[in-house]
């Protein structure tokens, strides 16, 4: 059994997969890794594999006490990757971008891809159909855009996101909230629209943790899996075993 584990900006996620099923999957703050591989370990004793995506610099006593548990791949540039990699800069591209082009790669072999990551920040992955990752772009995420407000204006009320009914909004809240959520849906749907006009036949992927609250606004045919990046880690773990 494998053991991946996604540390992003805000959360650590964790999944157990019996070859490519997954058994569980679950999230804590950062502060509870240990305390939580050591309940993974009582339920799941035959975790044999571990595989760690972190897009900040991993502390070394926790990848020590995991390592004591099972066999551990830190997940970096020099990984073994199944696709051609094409991005100019292979050593800056992020680990998460990696698992997801990973992802992209396996679930439409000989498909065109795009992969949209709704987390802190959208990241856009594009695999074509010769299994070359070709790159993409980054944007600023939903909690990201009403913080900059926040912090970078004086007056502007920190929000979180609400459904909007007009995109024309008649109150300071309600013109942020069109101002975020309208204009990260007419971003999205505009880049697909870029996309689909390069390549043909193109399936378009939503993930990460705003991927559900986006999905029903865009106008875009798109598939929706929260699980993507995690697939993407188990299968660079078993790429990487040997």
């Amino acid at each position: 059994m494998n053991l991946v584990v996604d540390i992003g900006n805000t959360r650590v996620k964790y999944a157990v997969f019996d070859k490519n099923k997954m058994v569980i999957d679950q999230h804590s703050e950062s502060g509870l890794f240990l305390s939580m591989v050591k309940e993974i370990f009582e339920v799941y004793p035959t975790i044999d594999n571990a595989i760690i995506a972190s897009v900040n610099d991993f502390p070394k006593k926790e990848y020590e006490v995991l390592s004591l548990f099972c066999r551990v791949h830190m997940l970096s540039h020099d990984s073994k990757i199944p696709f051609k990699n094409s991005y100019i800069s292979p050593q800056t591209l992020g680990v998460d971008r990696i698992a997801l082009a990973t992802a992209a790669f396996y679930k439409n072999h000989k498909g065109n891809t795009l992969v949209i990551d709704l987390g802190s920040c959208i990241t856009y992955e594009m695999i074509n159909d010769y299994g070359e990752y070709l790159g993409g772009a980054i944007s600023p995420g939903l909690k990201m855009r009403f913080k900059a407000m926040n912090d970078h204006t004086a007056k502007l009320p920190l929000l979180e996101a609400e459904d909007i009914i007009d995109f024309i909004g008649n109150s300071t809240e309600k013109a942020m909230q069109s101002g975020v959520i309208n204009g990260i849906c007419q971003e999205l749907d505009g880049v697909i629209n870029q996309y689909k006009e390069r390549f043909q036949l193109l399936t378009v992927i939503l993930t990460g943790g705003d991927a559900q609250f986006f999905a029903k606004r865009l106008k875009n045919s798109i598939f929706a899996n929260s699980k993507f990046l995690l697939e993407g880690l188990n299968y660079l773990l078993e790429y990487n075993k040997n």
